[in-house]
């Protein structure tokens, strides 16, 4: 039994080490263009950054569908879905599940935007937002903020789930006060 305890706390910090080494690097540059994706949603139909030009898009990964956190998250974007459209955002998720585990989720929490599987991980990597813990990939539960003109213009590297939607309605308010509507 001690060296379950003993395995366990080496995973816990080679965990810990990783996800500071996974925020550290590659995280794209405020100001700058947001890396360009192309992936399929939950309903097999293809997505890119590029397609969203003219609207604010707000990026969010996470780590696994239909877990409590992921779950909280979601359904607070789906409760919040008429702000963020009236502020001209467009909701947009992604993990490294495949597109038939997005679709369970997307149905059985009635989520109306796309869910982006990035199976390979390799998005979630050019956005700093991929944990590599060897045997298994996860996207960490980052959120990027672009601009119309696809440029990143905010990043929240340390979300609450409970109130991450909450906040980011407000940032849009602000980044968008005297735009025509």
């Amino acid at each position: 039994m001690k060296w379950f305890a003993v395995f366990a706390a080496l995973i816990i910090f080679a965990s810990l080490f990783v996800a500071r080494a996974a925020r550290a690097g590659n995280l794209p540059e405020i100001g700058k263009p947001a890396p360009d994706f192309k992936l399929n949603d939950q309903h097999e139909k293809l997505h890119s950054l590029q397609s969203y030009r003219g609207k604010w898009v707000v990026l969010y990964f996470y780590p696994k569908d239909d877990t409590p956190g992921c779950t909280q998250e979601a359904c607070a974007f789906r409760d919040d879905l008429a702000q963020l459209t009236e502020l001209g955002a467009k909701v947009i998720g992604v993990s490294v599940d495949d597109s038939a585990s997005h679709a369970g989720f997307a149905k059985k929490y009635h989520l109306p935007f796309p869910l982006l599987a990035d199976k390979q991980g390799e998005v979630a990597a050019s956005y700093g937002a991929l944990l590599n813990l060897g045997v298994m990939k996860v996207a960490r539960r980052f959120t990027f903020l672009i601009d119309p003109q696809g440029n990143l213009k905010q990043d929240y590297l340390n979300v609450e789930t409970s109130r991450h939607s909450k906040e980011i309605i407000e940032d849009l308010k602000k980044l968008t006060a005297g735009e025509p509507k």
